[in-house]
């Protein structure tokens, strides 16, 4: 009887091992994924705050900032589902070269970019092979069990949030290297973006064996009644729905933030690099550590409640920062440094015809030399906070459950939709938040934004129990 029991207490004991094991992320496993995604995000986030300034120089205004930024979306709305099916069926490395190389084409473009329609260009091709977040993510879902998956997840956002503290302060050293080309972070982001090619050919080791792919033959077809029938599977479609309105809030945030800083503030590329700096030490803070804590504490559905309250909050704060330029602004300086960069792409090639006085070609309205102070900045940098902390959880509490919620033959391919949910959104946010900024004014997109996820907040605390 002694003898049985202490074979009972054994097996016992080496249950609970495993099981305590299984809990454990394997964090071995999903390193090179990691790194490979930090690096090819620091390509991303060395021009994300340059950007909208970047198109500003070449006489865009609000509007057109808003199109641009939806040309990488729509492009990618259109590739990620397909590439996140072939990636079920070929392999999560195969795939992911091909979308790293056509971000690589794309920042080459924009470092040789001369005019405004090459700044397009650039954005759609990057965007029509940009399925590296949504395979990086079934690569490391098939490294991960349930209980380890949104930790896992969480990761790639500490990625994103690394990238935004590395990223933009690269953006920071180049700019004052070359005496603000914006040229440049463009061609340094295109050397980035060629490291995670060569990390990813020789470093990453295929995750889905021959055997698990292409399994599952109710796998839908790839095109747009794919997606409403995924909308009609009932806790799927509310994910979906929820991902996407989201994302509209928050993508007109992440696309208009550097345009309200400096109609607001008058903060140039530098100082929005030193505000993506602050927000991504957040997110480096919430997704790599207190998410998976906060998972296994209290579960994906108080992570998406948390979520959209917060990021609510913030966007919400962001609206009422006060219109106070900081104290080292001066409107002849930004102008100078728009001019800059107009005279590089003179040097690249535009036709010297084409050339107009900075002062002329800025369509975004300018603070005055007058009433300088802190209060605004300090407001902003609040405000952050919240912002950072809710979009760090959204996604990835979203997608862990989308993932929870379907077979595992159809995790690519729901992540691939899930992507392409969020490219849709990222589509209309800019140029929804655009057209609010060109024609009622810089704070109404973030208001009605934050109000927008306030609602959200109510609804899924009926929907998701």
């Amino acid at each position: 009887m002694s003898k049985r029991l202490e074979e009972y207490n054994m097996t016992t004991v080496e249950a609970t091992v495993a099981g305590s094991s299984a809990d454990k992320l394997d964090f071995k496993k999903i390193l090179p994924v990691f790194v490979i995604v930090l690096i090819d995000l620091l390509g991303m986030t060395v021009i994300i705050p340059l950007m909208p300034l970047y198109a500003a120089s070449f006489g865009a205004n609000a509007f057109m900032i808003g199109l641009l930024g939806a040309a990488y979306p729509v492009m990618q709305f259109i590739g990620a589902p397909f590439l996140g099916r072939l990636s079920d069926r070929y392999g999560r490395r195969p795939i992911l070269l091909v979308s790293q190389l056509g971000t690589f084409i794309g920042f080459l473009l924009l470092g040789f970019s001369n005019a405004l329609w090459l700044l397009f260009l650039s954005r759609i091709v990057d965007g029509i092979s940009g399925a590296n977040i949504s395979t990086a993510q079934a690569a490391i879902t098939d490294s991960t069990n349930e209980k380890t998956r949104t930790q896992g997840l969480g990761l790639l956002g500490a990625a994103f949030g690394l990238g935004f503290v590395v990223g933009p302060i690269l953006a920071f050293v180049s700019l004052a290297a070359s005496h603000d080309n914006y040229h440049v972070p463009a061609f340094m982001a295109a050397v980035l973006s060629a490291l995670s090619i060569l990390l990813t050919w020789f470093w990453l080791k295929e995750t889905l064996p021959v055997e698990k792919r292409g399994q599952g033959g109710n796998q839908a077809e790839i095109s747009f009644s794919s997606m409403v029938a995924m909308l009609r599977r009932p806790l799927v479609g509310f994910l979906l729905v929820l991902l996407f309105a989201q994302q509209i809030a928050f993508g007109g945030f992440e696309q208009l933030l550097s345009l309200f800083t400096l109609n607001r503030l008058g903060l140039n590329a530098s100082g929005n690099a030193v505000i993506f700096v602050f927000v991504g030490i957040i997110v480096v803070a919430v997704q790599g550590g207190l998410i998976g804590m906060w998972s296994r504490k209290y579960g994906d559905k108080w992570l998406i409640y948390m979520g959209l309250a917060t990021l609510a909050v913030g966007l919400v704060l962001t609206a009422f920062t006060p219109a106070q330029p900081v104290p080292w602004y001066s409107k002849q300086g930004i102008t100078a440094e728009f001019d800059a960069s107009r005279q590089a792409s003179a040097g690249a090639g535009a036709p010297a015809g084409h050339q107009t006085p900075a002062t002329q070609n800025i369509r975004v309205a300018l603070p005055e030399d007058t009433s300088k102070g802190w209060l605004g900045l300090a407001w902003i940098l609040i405000a952050m906070i919240p912002a950072a902390i809710g979009g760090g959880v959204l996604q990835p509490a979203i997608n862990s459950m989308l993932t929870r919620s379907v077979n595992k033959s159809e995790i690519g391919g729901t992540l691939g939709v899930s992507a392409a949910f969020l490219s849709g959104a990222n589509v209309w946010a800019p140029v929804f938040g655009g057209a609010l900024f060109q024609v009622f004014g810089s704070t109404v997109p973030f208001l009605v934004g934050g109000i927008l996820l306030a609602a959200l907040w109510v609804i899924a605390r009926q929907v998701i129990r």
